[in-house]
């Protein structure tokens, strides 16, 4: 296991970071370490969550996308970014919740998703990620992807995908141990 690179503040936490914190999760569930360590940078945290940007479903969730498809393209993202820290996290606390089964969960970290366990609009937005994470996105997979989604909801779901490949880069450069929840 690798050493936490930047270590997270201590709890008990003081005002203002415990007010944003208590925005963020559920009485009694502990913080996880990756927002304890983006805390560090007190301002940032704050804004992130005063402006909307990290709620208690993750980043940017306008509740525009159904809850499915928002947390298919968080965890299909972390797959494509090899960041088994957020989806550790996602599948520890909300994923289950967002209406994805064990084996869809499963199966979004195989190279090639099953068709049985996906409706074709999900199966479409796991391939878009695919390709806008490697920033390749071909005719044929813009094509599928538009016979099931509006143009706002492609930008609506490239911008989360985007959202969530900055937290990879956030997890590369801290290296939070894993949180490990008991839910």
């Amino acid at each position: 296991m690798q050493t936490t690179r930047i270590l997270p503040v201590t709890e008990p936490l003081q005002q203002p970071l415990a007010g944003h914190m208590a925005k963020l999760l559920p009485p009694g569930m502990p913080a996880p370490q990756l927002f304890l360590s983006v805390a560090r940078n007190a301002g940032l945290f704050g804004f992130l969550v005063d402006s909307g940007l990290i709620g208690p479903t993750g980043l940017l969730d306008r509740r525009v996308l159904p809850k499915d498809l928002r947390e298919t393209v968080i965890l299909r993202t972390c797959v494509a970014t090899c960041n088994d820290y957020e989806f550790n996290l996602h599948v520890q606390t909300i994923s289950a919740r967002m209406g994805l089964s064990p084996a869809q969960i499963a199966d979004l970290r195989a190279v090639e998703p099953s068709d049985k366990l996906w409706p074709a609009s999900l199966l479409a937005a796991i391939l878009l990620v695919d390709a806008v994470v490697r920033r390749a996105v071909d005719d044929d997979i813009y094509a599928r992807a538009r016979s099931h989604f509006s143009e706002e909801i492609l930008i609506e779901i490239t911008q989360l995908a985007g959202l969530y490949v900055g937290v990879a880069m956030l997890v590369a450069l801290i290296r939070p141990q894993l949180d490990n929840y008991q839910l």
